[in-house]
């Protein structure tokens, strides 16, 4: 448990970054806000979370493209059922295709582009009960350690937002091309970039 939770939350802390990289747009209306809840002369607390929901849209949004289990975990239905006019015989594995719902043009507007935006003022939350979004899968499979993970991934970017100004290493931006070699998705490439301090340097 505690490997595929650092596994999947690394990679998304790491497509998360990518994401603003290539989007300095959104990464610097995230650091606005941070400055205006935090500022830039004491260190990010946990107790500041709550206050960034520009942020959470971020680790939202980047969940919504690039969930770290695409296929999430096997699940097995005892009994035949129907299902969207199929009917799937009992015993069978069944693989939901997490990304491809995130990614799905009937259920979202603009469906490949980043746009933290649309969930802000959402109602829409990762802990499953929302078919269109299932980052940490449903029901009695829901990942139980997302709260943490959650709490987690949103601490960490909102740490290195408030820290520091990020750039790519490459000035040709980030590529995102996907590597699959277990259960979780990854940047291809090495995620190589440039940091600045923006800082008091007595915090960091």
């Amino acid at each position: 448990m505690i490997v595929a939770g650092l596994e999947t939350s690394l990679a998304t802390l790491e497509w998360t970054m990518a994401e603003l990289i290539n989007h300095p747009r959104v990464m610097s209306k995230a650091q606005e806000e941070i400055d205006s809840v935090v500022g830039r002369a004491r260190a990010l607390q946990e107790s500041d979370l709550p206050s960034l929901p520009y942020v959470e849209a971020i680790v939202k949004e980047s969940l919504r493209l690039h969930p770290a289990a695409p296929l999430g975990l096997p699940h097995v239905n005892p009994k035949p059922v129907k299902l969207g006019g199929y009917t799937i015989p009992g015993g069978c594995k069944v693989l939901v295709n997490i990304w491809a719902i995130g990614r799905d043009p009937a259920r979202w507007a603009d469906p490949e582009a980043f746009q933290p935006e649309r969930f802000l003022g959402s109602s829409i939350s990762v802990n499953g009960q929302n078919f269109d979004f299932l980052p940490f899968s449903s029901g009695r499979r829901v990942c139980p350690g997302y709260p943490l993970a959650m709490r987690s991934i949103l601490f960490f970017v909102a740490s290195l937002l408030q820290a520091f100004d990020w750039s790519a290493a490459n000035p040709a931006g980030i590529d995102m091309e996907e590597r699959t070699r277990s259960m979780t998705t990854k940047l291809k490439a090495d995620l190589l970039v440039n940091a600045s301090i923006r800082v008091d340097q007595n915090i960091i």
